[in-house]
């Protein structure tokens, strides 16, 4: 593998020949430009890195699940591999610290690896088999097995704000090669260095483990023009995207006009409401509760997907939290943001809200942000106001959130007006939680991921995560991004009625010779 940059996308195993600028990837402190500069990929790359993933489905999802784990666990390697030359790129093209990359790509190695033993050990296609019953009155009953197969080629979107582990090999590539699918990733121009660096990695990975030509490309040359020209091309069975609702809805708008409409499984848009009950405002605790929110608001700049922007607190009480928050907040150094044009957007979205009837500014930082920095901003609404008033609950991406104080009946109100989210989160003695079952089942219904005492940033990725909601937080709520459910997003189930064991997959022949959970009746 090479870690020297060539701005060039991969069309299978070749490199692009496009001689078109995109980009060139931005210092995110200086705004600097960084060499080499990025071609946008043409249309006859475009269709051929496509083309290429069509041939290569069938023999790649009819590989054993060994191999596949293999080709994944290469994909790993690869990139621990490239680490040097990604702490050296990320930190300036994203303005995040060497730790939050070197976290960051301890993430993406880590799901690669959960997923390889997915699909390793195979029972993820739950194979399901209901045996003849020739005699049976007053209809006999056929042998039918069923089990999940793979759609076929899916494209996948990298957001700005995760470089690695949500971007060119992150969960929606590494979920979707382990369920059998090639993967056309289309390149974001916050990071196209690091997205250079991993995709060389992945393309290493496949030649070394005999994968077909097309298992995996890399498109530079963005969303509006690359992007919707995969979305549309009729070999894309599926898209996995994370980013903006505007970015999200018009994916799914391409998919749905298509001659033959695809799923797009979007991550969009959450403000993660966090509701703190009286119980947990109390004492000493309060001014710790206070440190440990304003570090999930913080964390990041405010930039991750499950940052807290909705605060509910009661009417009265609770001015240890706040004086504690208060001095956090205006003791706050701003923070350089992914680019630019994320730094302005937060400044108008939060200056938008600020300027909302009934709103105030409880806390702002006292230092002002300098080039493409983001400062912490804490606003203040009561829950009337806030319920009548669509506008308040805009994201603002960035560490910034909005407090809404009223009684227990008027937060209820409130929350009922709240839209889909990734996450929600209750904190409180266990005795005032069972006290609010209505509350409970409010947020429930509206989220993903229900917390309580805690705080939403931080997702695990492992088995029993749900890291998706109802729309908008993603465009399918049945789903999730993370964790190794998110295989099934890739996947549909296929039976097979008096097939001979000779035609059958090995998951649902009668020896089992993959030695993998059935379930037999």
């Amino acid at each position: 593998m090479t870690t020297s940059l060539q701005g060039k996308s991969f069309i299978g195993f070749s490199r692009s020949t496009s001689t078109s600028t995109w980009c060139h990837g931005l210092d995110a402190t200086t705004g600097e430009s960084l060499e080499p500069a990025y071609n946008r990929a043409t249309d006859d790359e475009v269709e051929r890195a496509v083309k290429l993933a069509e041939s290569a489905f069938a023999p790649y999802s009819d590989l054993p699940g060994k191999t596949r784990g293999a080709f994944l666990r290469a994909i790993a390697d690869g990139i621990e591999a490239a680490l040097p030359a990604i702490v050296e790129r990320a930190p300036r093209e994203t303005g995040l610290p060497d730790a939050r990359i070197r976290g960051e790509t301890a993430r993406t190695t880590g799901q690669l690896r959960l997923f390889a033993a997915l699909a390793e050990e195979g029972s993820w296609v739950d194979a399901r088999i209901d045996r003849a019953q020739p005699d049976r009155q007053p209809l006999p009953k056929p042998d039918l097995r069923c089990m999940y197969r793979p759609l076929g080629p899916v494209a996948v979107y990298c957001p700005s704000n995760f470089p690695l582990a949500f971007s060119v090999a992150g969960g929606d590539t590494a979920s979707a090669l382990a369920a059998g699918c090639p993967v056309v990733v289309i390149g974001h121009h916050s990071h196209p260095g690091v997205a250079e660096i991993v995709g060389d990695a992945v393309v290493e990975a496949a030649r070394k483990t005999g994968m077909p030509e097309g298992v995996f490309s890399l498109l530079f040359g963005g969303g509006r023009q690359v992007g919707l020209s995969v979305v549309r091309h009729p070999a894309i069975h599926a898209v996995g995207f994370t980013g903006s609702r505007a970015g999200g809805t018009a994916l799914m708008e391409a998919a749905a006009q298509r001659q033959r409409p695809i799923p797009v499984y979007a991550e969009m848009s959450s403000v993660n409401p966090v509701v703190f009950l009286p119980g947990a405002l109390e004492g000493d605790k309060a001014a710790t509760l206070a440190e440990g929110f304003f570090g999930s608001l913080t964390l990041g700049v405010g930039q991750f997907c499950t940052n807290p922007g909705l605060v509910f607190l009661p009417e009265t009480g609770g001015e240890a939290f706040l004086d504690r928050l208060r001095a956090l907040v205006e003791d706050a150094a701003p923070g350089v943001m992914l680019n630019a044009s994320i730094a302005c957007a937060y400044a108008d979205a939060a200056e938008a809200l600020a300027q909302q009837t009934g709103v105030q500014v409880l806390a702002r930082a006292q230092k002002s942000p300098g080039k493409n920095q983001g400062a912490p901003l804490v606003l203040e609404v009561s829950a009337a106001d806030f319920a009548a008033n669509p506008a308040l609950q805009g994201e603002m991406f960035g560490p910034a959130c909005l407090l809404v104080r009223g009684a227990p009946e008027s937060i209820e109100a409130a929350i009922a007006t709240l839209e889909g989210q990734l996450t929600a989160t209750i904190h409180g003695t266990e005795e005032e939680i069972a006290s609010q079952p209505r509350l409970v089942t409010a947020l429930k219904e509206r989220t993903g991921r229900l917390i309580f005492n805690g705080f939403p940033t931080g997702v695990e990725v492992c088995a029993s995560i749900v890291h998706g909601g109802p729309y908008p937080a993603t465009s399918d709520g049945r789903s999730t991004s993370v964790g190794t459910l998110a295989i099934y997003r890739f996947c549909r189930p296929v039976a097979w009625q008096n097939a001979p064991q000779s035609i059958l997959p090995p998951e649902l022949q009668d020896a089992n010779p993959l030695g993998i959970k059935q379930s037999v009746h």
